[in-house]
């Protein structure tokens, strides 16, 4: 049996909860504040609850790789693009690296994992794009000028690899967006109370240490802020959710809390 979506309390910097009825299923999902002020822009954080899968994948498990099977996820699926309203879903393998994927002329597919890379940026309506997480960042762009969405699959590495400026660049030389007029919005992901890299001599330039807030822990929200404003984003135009994926397992997956575990989606589309 799905698990019944907690009770759930006030959520920071303007995440707004609620339930999305689907057939048969409720998905319990977020919303962010300054999104949402557009009603040709569509964009929904799910948590883990609201699918199909069992224990240790429940529910709303969508990604593939996991150990839960591809019949499952396929169903936990179809009950994000039911919520979304939507048949087309643009999904990625994601890779830990920066390629982008334009939806352009390219035919989008229900199916995940055909897409490889880490970003896609898209201007076709009614097309979903999907970023798996259990951890990393789902970081959400528009630009409300040119009608041109992005969503990026960001952990450290991306962080590394600065994969946001490289989207943003992209938006402007391929769509002609100007990096002040996209909004962003860095989802549920590991935060700076859990994110401990012992490592990070060897994995992080140095000039990352200025986002450690203890010894070993990094506040990667705000590298992330920091990168998309070096991209020329303003910084009223970015928003954080500000929620630990390892403290909220009652919420959202958590690779670092369950190691075996499903992944969350976070969609985004023009309609």
């Amino acid at each position: 049996m799905p698990l019944k979506p907690p009770t759930i309390p006030p959520l920071p910097n303007g995440l707004a909860h609620r339930n999305s009825p689907t057939p048969g299923q409720a998905a319990t999902t977020f919303r962010f504040e300054k999104l949402s002020q557009y009603e040709e822009l569509n964009h929904e954080v799910f948590t883990r609850h609201g699918g199909i899968s069992g224990p240790p994948y429940d529910t709303l498990n969508v990604g593939n790789g996991t150990g839960d099977t591809p019949e499952n996820v396929q169903k936990n699926l179809q009950i994000v693009m039911g919520v979304m309203g939507t048949r087309k879903l643009g999904s990625m393998n994601q890779l830990h690296g920066k390629d982008i994927t334009l939806l352009r002329n390219v035919k989008p597919t229900t199916s995940p994992g055909t897409i490889s890379g880490d970003a896609i940026i898209s201007d076709l309506y009614n097309v979903g794009v999907l970023v798996k997480s259990a951890d990393c960042q789902a970081i959400i762009l528009f630009d409300p000028i040119k009608k041109v969405i992005s969503n990026v699959h960001c952990g450290w590495r991306g962080n590394t690899l600065n994969i946001v400026a490289d989207v943003v660049s992209r938006m402007t030389s391929d769509f002609r967006c100007k990096p002040s007029h996209i909004l962003a919005a860095i989802g549920p992901s590991l935060g700076p109370c859990c994110s401990e890299f012992i490592t990070y001599r060897e994995i992080f330039p140095k000039n990352f240490n200025r986002f450690m807030v203890r010894e070993n822990y990094f506040d990667l929200w705000q590298l992330s802020r920091w990168q998309l404003l070096e991209a020329g984003l303003k910084k009223k135009n970015i928003e954080v959710a500000g929620i630990c994926t390892r403290c909220r397992t009652d919420l959202f997956y958590s690779y670092r809390a369950e190691g075996t575990t499903g992944r969350f989606a976070t969609v985004v589309m023009l309609k």
